[in-house]
């Protein structure tokens, strides 16, 4: 398979050689859990078993403060066949999990289509990803995902380049998101839990407040003041942040107020917000 899943379009013969995701076409996973602390509405609450979430290793993005760093960037994890993978699927869900939350999935998309058409749970598919892709792409999920719960990181090509080695990011995922919500158009929410639709995350970064504003704002003008948005406080400087001295800190509640106070002005009223003392290691899965 000639790769052009992503908007890298490496071009390269995954069933012979790695892509730029460090991945060849087979399936390789780092963890499977059931997680709690994604948003209400993906995990549930305290009596909830949670979100079940696959972590894929590898990534088409390769963010120097990624939190996930050791599957993301170091590729940790097994290989699975495409059976194992709509096997998992069946044990999540015979645990309880709300949903199968597939977890930086993209360039895996083929083979977990593949998986779904396999087995597809009686619950939600969550498409939770970087944002990082291409409208055809994400025009083969339809009819396989059900939530697409995804990041619009920068508004800013420079920023998203120098931080995510992606000249195109902006393009790409403003043109990715308006798709997902073509695909759902409404978000069908029942007993406090998602069922279908779109959750818009945005990632607030040291110094850089005056473009998490614009992410904002683009999600204001295309998407509408009601788009479930979240609003993130928990950066981290990890893994090779410290090379870049302006992110190489926590936010301060100056910098994650003056986002928030954007939305508040400007009505959105379904927004996610975090305390700042969710920029805590525990909260990221032991991989």
């Amino acid at each position: 398979m000639i790769c052009d899943i992503c908007p890298r379009s490496c071009r390269v013969d995954r069933a012979k050689a790695a892509g730029f995701c460090q991945e060849t076409e087979e399936i390789r996973i780092s963890k499977v859990m059931l997680h709690k602390y994604e948003e209400p509405l993906i995990s549930g609450g305290e009596k909830d078993k949670g979100s079940g979430a696959i972590f894929f290793a590898g990534c088409n993005l390769k963010c120097v403060y990624c939190q996930n760093f050791p599957i993301s960037h170091k590729n940790k994890g097994k290989n699975i066949s495409v059976d194992e993978l709509a096997n998992i699927f069946k044990d999540l869900e015979r645990k309880g999990a709300l949903n199968i939350n597939l977890v930086t999935p993209t360039h895996f998309t083929v083979k977990i289509i593949e998986a779904l058409k396999v087995y597809k749970p009686n619950i939600p598919i969550v498409w939770n990803s970087s944002g990082y892709e291409s409208v055809e792409t994400i025009e083969k999920l339809k009819g396989y995902v059900d939530i697409f719960l995804v990041d619009l990181k920068y508004m800013s090509d420079e920023l998203s380049t120098k931080y995510s080695g992606a000249i195109n990011y902006v393009e790409a995922a403003t043109k990715s998101i308006l798709k997902m919500r073509e695909l759902q158009p409404k978000d069908v929410i029942e007993k406090g839990q998602m069922k279908k639709g779109v959750i818009v995350r945005h990632l607030v970064l040291p110094t850089h407040t005056d473009d998490s504003i614009k992410c904002l704002d683009f999600i204001l003008k295309n998407l509408g003041k009601d788009t479930i948005v979240s609003i993130m406080s928990q950066y981290e400087p990890r893994y090779d942040a410290k090379k870049f001295p302006e992110i190489d800190r926590k936010i301060t509640p100056i910098e994650y107020k003056r986002v928030v106070n954007f939305a508040i002005k400007n009505d959105m009223k379904n927004c996610f917000v975090q305390d700042l003392s969710s920029a805590d290691s525990k909260y990221t899965p032991k991989f």
